[in-house]
């Protein structure tokens, strides 16, 4: 097995591979990147069980021509140890290297005066990756689900006792995606118009680690994917490099009943003022178990104050600017947490929000204040006396 490639694209491709990576692999072998070169592609291969990935550098051109990023000399397989070569493959000193196989599984990297020889291990012990047949599969836009990702993840569970509420619930359908996620003490649900879906409605249940490394993945850009569905894996096909993750099992809650169905107070604020505030006041909060704020509504007299309060280090009290307040008089608390990262997500499509609460001890949604936007979190207050 030999080869020459451009490191900075080599580079590339790794980094998207060492997120599939584990130091602390079950099986030692995963703690290494596969690589596989025949006459067509080289491919580099990265697997902790949970998520796999692959991604393909072409020996050849789209107009057939021989890639000059990647020279080809002879086919092989080998693994290495991603850390050490990770680390030696950034710090090369040419834009360019050469990789070969020698006897004994001896690999030796070479790049202007720097040559080194590393261990191998034998490809054959890697574990095979599972076959997800094409006959399942539709397409979406990198960025939509980049941004259903970006709106829900945040509120996954963290606890394992309720594995289903450690990923986030996607419905697909021909027209749109709907995602939505819950720890049982907040809510974020989010829906996208979108071409080209499944012909009939297909859900599953994603684990919220692995889509944050998909979202990093798909970056900045806007690329196609591709969507195939096995029995309890699915992949993400996003031009070269292949996303394999895990399903997780079990129903998800039926979310839709948690939400109120009108509610009794309103306001509108701007996310930039309301985020500010929290901010300030969390400093006095953190310090308390149950790091709460108290946001009074006060609709006579047009007042919204924002307070906290903790025996160790003091209290602190602040009126908080808005767009307008209708309803009943309020005094809720809820954790500044939840609503900073409600006023993250919401801060990608608006720059306002509005609040509806029903009662001091019911649940409340945030809302952006825009039309034809379909997103929506739920927050559940905390009791203080």
């Amino acid at each position: 097995m030999k080869f020459t490639v451009d490191r900075s694209l080599f580079i590339n491709k790794l980094n998207d591979v060492l997120k599939a990576v584990s130091s602390r692999a079950s099986i030692p072998i995963l703690t290494g990147i596969k690589l596989d070169l025949d006459e067509n592609r080289l491919l580099l291969t990265g697997s902790d069980t949970d998520i796999s990935i692959e991604a393909a550098i072409p020996t050849k051109t789209s107009e057939g021509e021989k890639n000059a990023d990647l020279i080809f000399f002879s086919a092989g397989s080998v693994v290495v140890n991603a850390h050490f070569f990770s680390e030696i493959v950034k710090k090369l000193p040419n834009t360019t290297f050469d990789f070969e196989v020698k006897e004994g599984l001896q690999i030796q990297i070479v790049s202007g005066d720097a040559d080194y020889t590393i261990n191998g291990l034998d490809a054959s012990s890697y574990p095979r990756l599972p076959e997800i047949s094409d006959e399942a599969s539709f397409s979406v836009r990198g960025k939509t689900l980049q941004d259903l990702i970006n709106a829900t993840v945040f509120a996954v569970s963290t606890q394992d006792s309720r594995p289903a509420l450690t990923g986030v619930n996607f419905t697909f359908a021909q027209d749109h995606i709907k995602a939505v996620a819950t720890d049982s003490h907040r809510l974020s649900q989010r829906t996208m118009a979108t071409e080209d879906g499944p012909a009939s409605e297909v859900s599953m249940i994603l684990p919220g680690k692995n889509l944050q490394d998909l979202a990093q993945i798909i970056g900045e850009s806007d690329p196609e994917l591709k969507i195939f569905l096995g029995d309890s894996q699915v992949m993400f096909k996003i031009d070269s490099l292949n996303f394999y993750t895990r399903l997780l099992e079990g129903v998800y809650p039926d979310v839709d009943r948690l939400l109120p169905a009108s509610s009794t107070t309103h306001v509108q604020f701007d996310i930039a003022d309301l985020s500010s505030t929290l901010s300030r006041a969390s400093l006095v909060t953190h310090a308390n178990r149950n790091n709460a704020v108290q946001m009074k509504l006060d609709v006579a007299n047009g007042q919204v104050t924002v307070s906290g309060n903790s025996p160790e280090i003091g209290k602190v009290e602040e009126k908080v600017g808005f767009a307008n307040l209708d309803g009943r008089d309020l005094s809720i608390s809820f954790n500044p947490d939840y609503m900073q990262a409600a006023l993250r997500a919401a801060r990608s499509v608006a720059d306002a929000v509005k609040i509806n609460f029903t009662e001091p001890l019911r649940p409340f949604t945030v809302v952006p204040a825009k039309e034809g936007v379909e997103f929506v979190q739920l927050i559940t207050p905390i009791r203080t006396f």
